[in-house]
């Protein structure tokens, strides 16, 4: 069901579930997408019943997630590729009986590969281990546990793009020159660890906040959404994003001239979404004006 939507000529943003939404869009219709889908049980973003950040358990969720999968699958374009931004889960001993670490993008990666889509490739993304450390708390990550037991001392738990392929050839291939992505550019995307994406480069989110039913709000930081499609579209390609948010995805493909569909289940954050991307195509204007 599709609560509310705008369409323009650029963009198409739905408010609703992301898998009815998907069941509506057209076969082989999406050029990339890139997203942060949610982390199982990790974070709350709403009280929805449909939010898959709601599910009781990670098994749970995972097929939830499936049900997803199968249509991103669909309306994918053959030989193209799609981007998931996640990192792996921490145990507590109150709520899964250890301490230790899910290996919650393997377990994504597995999905997709039994959907179909080919494991193409990730890159590791640094995170400061000492912000971590102050914003969780976690036992691992307190220099006194080194003193008192180094066995339960960790490092910290870096962030992942991971990027699928749909099998086939692809009807529109994406190519770049020297001035477009040159060598030294390539060489830093080429890394498989990406040391300076600012973890505090992302859209103005104060506004999506509803503390009376969310914990968390984390939207993906846009250097990472640039890379991904500078590196695997055209200009005017469609970009989608199912778990839309307060627009990042949508936002930054409009600001680099590609096409945007995103679909967002919150109703507050949708709401920044469309600002967000009015904002976009307005400011695009006033540079291509000037």
């Amino acid at each position: 069901m599709v609560i509310d939507q705008v369409i323009k000529d650029r963009y198409a943003l739905y408010h609703g579930d992301c898998i009815e939404v998907m069941r509506d869009m057209p076969d082989d219709s999406i050029h990339y997408s890139i997203f942060s889908p949610p982390f199982a049980s990790l974070y709350t973003y709403s009280n929805s019943e449909r939010d898959m950040g709601n599910c009781r358990t990670h098994s749970e969720f995972y097929d939830q997630f499936k049900f997803m999968v199968a249509e991103l699958y669909r309306v994918m374009m053959h030989g193209r590729l799609l981007s998931f931004h996640c990192m792996n889960l921490p145990t507590s001993k109150e709520r899964d009986g250890v301490i230790g670490i899910t290996d919650f993008r393997g377990i994504l990666i597995s999905i997709f590969q039994d959907a179909g889509f080919i494991y193409h490739s990730e890159v590791c993304i640094w995170k400061d281990p000492v912000t971590a450390m102050q914003r969780t708390k976690a036992l691992g990550l307190l220099h006194k546990q080194i003193k008192k037991d180094s066995c339960m001392s960790r490092q910290g738990i870096p962030d992942f793009l991971v990027t699928m392929r749909k099998p086939g050839d692809n009807p529109e291939r994406v190519t770049h020159t020297n001035e477009s992505l040159p060598v030294n550019l390539w060489q830093r995307y080429a890394s498989p660890v990406w040391m300076d994406i600012n973890p505090s480069n992302t859209l103005q989110k104060t506004s999506a906040r509803e503390d009376k039913d969310e914990r968390h709000i984390c939207p993906l930081q846009l250097q990472v959404i640039e890379r991904g499609i500078e590196l695997w579209t055209n200009p005017n390609d469609v970009v989608f994003s199912p778990f839309g948010g307060i627009g990042s995805e949508p936002y930054t493909a409009l600001k680099m001239g590609r096409r945007a569909v995103a679909v967002e289940l919150k109703t507050s954050y949708y709401a920044q979404m469309v600002a967000n991307c009015a904002n976009a195509i307005e400011t695009e204007q006033i540079r291509l004006e000037v």
